[in-house]
């Protein structure tokens, strides 16, 4: 029940909100979509412009080291071997070469904007490492200036260039691009080249002191495997554009002539014979060709290609820079057509139930009005009919006129209909006035001859059904909405217009009427006052028991006259004396409505002249029905009284028939 309730209200209510919904689930989720691309696409720029500070701060410096210290390497093993002022000249500038690549390393480590930390946790330490043998070179090179210490040297300068492979595998997972070769073969490549780069300095260690000790051909004969075991391999292992420089250094015969002097090494052993000029010719100018070779390679394999990388170029966007331009559009568009598409749908939406208002609350009660007002209405011109063209909703305000073409067909249909019931009404009722006029008159010829009491009291019978007989003629011509043809000139008493009243009823003895203001009701509205106050009575008298009274009070107001008709019935509910006083007070009669006949015609005969009847419960159980005749409408007899007035109160049984109490005068 809770999830019901929260669904509810989260549910939307307008139309507006409902498509607005509808419409920014698939816009925001291709904005999902798009986000997702462009943020993938913004951490790939990312990627490589990190990328390119990582290579251009550290990676490009570490290498530059790494070569300086690999000639600086072999000048020194060389002339810790023999010492020469040849030899000297080449190690100073060697030692020039490395301190400058050491200073471009430290520069570059400490101005770089990447926290080593997050690209390794091991790099920071290795960084300072690195650091501490550069700065360590010093103590190194005063220590192999010596002669006789060329294996020291070799092994202190192998140990500076192991440390910055360290720190250059540590940053191999942050040199993939995808304009370089996978930074592990580069590595691999790079060992490859270490590995030419100690047979050099292992050789030319040799060469100075004229033999090649066991532990030096034992390091050379490693370098030599270790060369061609992680060379060629990975040359295989790079990408076909950077593969070319490689199998040019690899098939040159700088490359052939390195590899016949290994060989011709190897096979010597150690001792004087494998250092000689026959072992060894072309061997510096071989190693000298294929260490250039291969370091030009490895630059355009690895640091070189990275440096040339284009955050912004295809080869980082690619893909998914298009992807990202074409998701952007594609919202754009999105968003336009969805508010082109849905504010015209909410416009129609919003129109289309403006006009069903307009129809349902103004027009086409209005156009009913004038129906029940005996109006003509012009249907076309209320609600023109429509082509059946358009979409849905066209469709739907097309039918929604047919409905009210129907409804005011149907209501103008009705109208006629009532229309000719009136007209039958109000001719039955014309031929009954005129008869039962004559049938009144003759009958009040007969009750003026002398007869017999019993004979007289037979044709005040017959003069009270003649009555009844007229009222309800008169009934029929009210309800038609035409006045009485009866009608007085002067004003008649109260009293007499009350007796007149209770004359028109089956049973008047069961009227008691009590002693009333002295007052007059204009001739004008005398017949309307009888009439209504007729219907009053007999509605109060058929609804209480035989034997009980029907009492009828008049009090005189501020604002007029109150009449009060109070029976002893059995009374009515709310709900049925709120219906009752509906159809009193409504203003619209619907004659075809058989129940309560008397009090559609007590409302018109209310309506015309402006009196005011409502029906309520009586403290004593039955029913009270109060009539307020407005102070227009009467006329103040201070100095009437009838004398037979003077007990306060009159009983219905002494009346005289009404074609006797009241001279009808033609209007």
């Amino acid at each position: 029940m809770r999830v019901t309730r929260t669904t509810e209200r989260l549910r939307p209510k307008s139309v507006r909100a409902k498509i607005v919904a509808l419409l920014m689930l698939p816009i925001v989720s291709l904005m999902a979509l798009w986000g997702f691309a462009a943020v993938s696409t913004a951490s790939s720029i990312g990627d490589t412009q990190r990328v390119k500070e990582v290579n251009a701060e550290l990676l490009a410096p570490v290498d530059e080291f790494v070569t300086a210290l690999q000639t600086e390497r072999t000048a020194a093993t060389r002339h810790a071997a023999a010492p020469n002022t040849a030899d000297l000249d080449t190690l100073e500038a060697a030692r020039k070469a490395t301190d400058k690549a050491a200073t471009a390393f430290h520069d570059g480590a400490n101005a770089s904007t990447t926290d080593a930390g997050l690209l390794d946790s091991g790099l920071p330490a290795r960084i300072d490492r690195l650091k501490a043998e550069a700065a360590g070179l010093a103590d190194l090179r005063a220590q192999t200036d010596v002669k006789g210490t060329a294996q020291k040297a070799f092994t202190g300068y192998s140990a500076v260039i192991e440390q910055a492979f360290a720190v250059t595998g540590a940053l191999t997972g942050e040199n993939d691009t995808d304009a370089a070769s996978e930074a592990r073969v580069v590595l691999e490549l790079a060992r490859a080249r270490e590995a030419v780069a100690q047979e050099q300095a292992l050789l030319a260690a040799g060469s100075g002191s004229g033999t090649l000790t066991t532990e030096q051909y034992t390091l050379f004969a490693g370098a030599v495997a270790t060369q061609r075991e992680l060379l060629k391999p990975g040359v295989a292992d790079l990408k076909p554009t950077h593969r070319t420089a490689y199998d040019a250094v690899l098939r040159g015969a700088s490359y052939d002539t390195l590899a016949a002097v290994e060989n011709r090494v190897r096979s010597a052993g150690p001792g004087t014979s494998a250092v000689s000029a026959g072992f060894l010719k072309g061997w510096d100018g071989a190693a000298d060709a294929v260490l250039k070779g291969l370091t030009e390679a490895e630059s355009d394999a690895g640091t070189g290609a990275t440096a040339k990388t284009d955050p912004f170029g295809w080869d980082t966007l690619g893909a998914s820079g298009i992807a990202v331009v074409l998701g952007l559009v594609g919202v754009l568009l999105s968003l336009l057509v969805s508010v082109f598409v849905g504010r015209g749908f909410i416009v129609e939406l919003l129109d289309l139930r403006n006009d069903a208002l307009e129809v349902a609350g103004r027009r086409l009660p209005r156009a009913m009005r004038r129906l029940h007002a005996g109006q003509g209405v012009d249907i076309d011109a209320e609600a023109p009919m429509r082509r059946l063209v358009g979409d849905e909703l066209a469709q739907v305000g097309t039918a929604l006129t047919a409905v009210q073409r129907a409804a005011l067909k149907a209501a103008s249909e009705r109208a006629e209909l009532l229309s000719g019931i009136s007209g039958v009404y109000v001719s039955l009722a014309r031929r009954s006035q005129v008869l039962l006029h004559r049938q009144l008159d003759l009958l009040h010829q007969l009750e003026q001859r002398p007869r017999d009491p019993a004979e007289v009291q037979e044709l005040y019978q017959v003069d009270y059904l003649a009555t009844r007989m007229r009222r309800h003629s008169e009934s029929l011509l009210i309800l038609s909405g035409i006045a009485p043809g009866r009608g007085w000139r002067d004003p008649i008493p109260l009293l007499d217009v009350l007796r007149a009243a209770v004359a028109e009823i089956e049973q008047p003895g069961r009227v008691q009427i009590w002693a009333s203001p002295p007052a007059s009701i204009n001739g004008g509205s005398v017949a309307d006052v009888i009439h209504l106050l007729a219907e009053l009575v007999e509605n109060a008298a058929s609804f209480s028991p035989p034997s009980s009274m029907v009492q009828l009070r008049a009090t005189r107001l501020r604002e007029g006259l109150l009449i009060e008709i109070e029976d002893s019935g059995f009374g009515m509910n709310e709900e049925g004396l709120g219906e009752a006083n509906r159809k009193i007070q409504s203003e619209k009669v619907d004659l075809l409505d058989p129940k309560q006949i008397g009090l559609f015609v007590v409302n018109r005969i209310a309506a015309r002249q402006g009196l005011r009847v409502e029906l309520r419960s009586s403290p004593n159980g039955g029913a009270t029905a109060a009539v307020l005749i407005p102070s227009n409408l009467i006329r103040d007899d201070m100095s009437a009284h009838d004398a037979a007035l003077s007990a306060g109160q009159d009983d219905g049984r002494s009346l005289a028939p009404a074609s006797a109490l009241i001279t009808r005068q033609r209007g």
